[in-house]
């Protein structure tokens, strides 16, 4: 199987071009991303733990799935293929915001990322994927926040900066968010 490419992207999200994956990480290269945050009608947001096996981050808590557009996807679409793939299941999404991150890991790759941050909802069990996925679990937010702050190592480094953004997002726009806001 082939290496998967990233869009790199300038500032303004505009396509640049494309780059292998490692390449992109190696060189710590903007490149266009999404993060999907799926919550129940608790106001719980469905948490994954990475799989053991993943090249960086193993065994990390993070948000319900992340990953990169393919070429000619929109970045609903992508969020979909991508839930569907490491979860198991496909709920309609909606993109919040876009921001810039950059976030070094233990392993000499760098995340620098134009993020696209998604919303869904859903109420029933995820059908996990074992090569991506290891465990997951419901968390109410406020939780998340805490667990962060005393265990910050169980944490992907990436989902700690997109849940403070993720955070501050729902404290301006009104929380809870429930699909009947209009969200």
């Amino acid at each position: 199987m082939t290496e998967e490419n990233v869009i790199l992207v300038n500032e303004n999200d505009e396509q640049i071009g494309l780059m292998p994956k490692l390449e992109a990480h190696e060189k710590a290269v903007l490149h266009r991303a999404f993060s999907v945050f799926v919550l129940n009608s608790k106001n719980e947001i469905m948490l994954q733990q990475r799989a053991q096996l993943k090249y960086h981050s193993p065994l990390l808590w993070t948000n319900t799935c992340c990953s990169h557009q393919r070429e000619g996807e929109t970045n609903i679409q992508a969020g979909s293929r991508r839930l569907f793939e490491e979860m198991g299941f496909k709920t309609d999404l909606k993109e919040l915001f876009h921001f810039i991150y950059k976030a070094p890991f233990d392993n000499g790759l760098t995340e620098h990322e134009l993020d696209h941050v998604m919303i869904g909802y859903y109420n029933d069990q995820p059908t996990i994927n074992p090569e991506e996925v290891e465990s997951w679990k419901w968390m109410k937010i406020e939780d998340v926040k805490n667990d962060m702050e005393q265990q910050p190592d169980l944490y992907t480094v990436w989902f700690k900066i997109i849940f403070d953004e993720f955070y501050h997002f729902l404290e301006e726009h009104k929380s809870p968010l429930l699909p009947e806001d209009g969200i």
